[in-house]
């Protein structure tokens, strides 16, 4: 609680630094979060890595069937991720990152970068160090935390409503443990099984809209029991009992 309130009061002067239209922020600025602290407002034909930082944050807003490239170039695609980001809570939808949309994703990330309903703890029951998996373990550390982006955007559009995790990252040997395929997107960090509710079909139905590539549920073989999300290179969709 009292971190919670520090970042608050640190979003609050930030804003404040801020209130003359057309200011960017500078380098200087105050810091308003322990995980990335934007220094100036982003828009379009802008690059660099806070585009790149943003871009993750915003990944689960890329619109039906679509996916968000994460290269740092603040371009269509981009300020249409961030205009659905400002409508879904409610700020100002233009398209253009500033001060409102980043209080708004400070507070929901926390200081390790994960999104605040998510962790890298409950996305990583195989082994601690994220190694043994079909990448190097700061690929498939990287790769969970833009998929729980993808799934908090998700959790927001059910209504903000837990969703349940029964399996994350998986080495090699925890995926053959479990009988998992054996190109398993596990393996690469960003696959996670979801049980409990909402319905398995539902949370199959909801993933289209969220840069998820990789959807697996009721119908497919092996997944009447759970609905199995992640991002594969090229879509493969397969729920039949939901019509996906």
């Amino acid at each position: 609680m009292i971190r919670r309130l520090g970042r608050f009061f640190a979003a609050l002067a930030l804003a404040a630094a801020t209130t003359v239209v057309g200011v960017t922020l500078t380098p200087g600025a105050a810091h308003a979060d322990g995980c990335y602290t934007w220094g100036r407002t982003l828009s379009q034909g802008m690059s660099g890595e806070d585009v790149r930082q943003l871009q993750i944050r915003v990944s689960g807003y890329p619109g039906y069937g679509a996916v968000i490239g994460l290269d740092g170039a603040y371009g269509p695609a981009t300020a249409a991720a961030v205009t659905r980001f400002q409508q879904a809570y409610g700020l100002s939808a233009d398209g253009i990152a500033g001060p409102q949309t980043f209080n708004k994703i400070y507070a929901l990330q926390d200081d390790d970068c994960t999104p605040v309903n998510f962790s890298y703890a409950e996305w990583n029951k195989c082994n601690s160090t994220w190694s043994g998996g079909a990448v190097s373990a700061s690929t498939a550390k990287f790769n969970a935390r833009v998929s729980m982006w993808k799934l908090q955007a998700m959790r927001h559009a059910l209504g903000d409503v837990p969703i349940y995790l029964s399996s994350g990252f998986r080495s090699y040997t925890c995926n053959s443990a479990v009988g998992g395929a054996s190109n398993s997107r596990h393996l690469y960090g960003d696959g996670i099984d979801l049980t409990g509710s909402p319905s398995f079909c539902r949370l199959a139905q909801q993933a289209r809209y969220h840069g998820f590539t990789n959807i697996l549920g009721p119908g497919y073989p092996g997944h009447n029991d759970h609905t199995h999300l992640g991002n594969s290179p090229s879509r493969s969709w397969s729920a039949p009992t939901c019509g996906i």
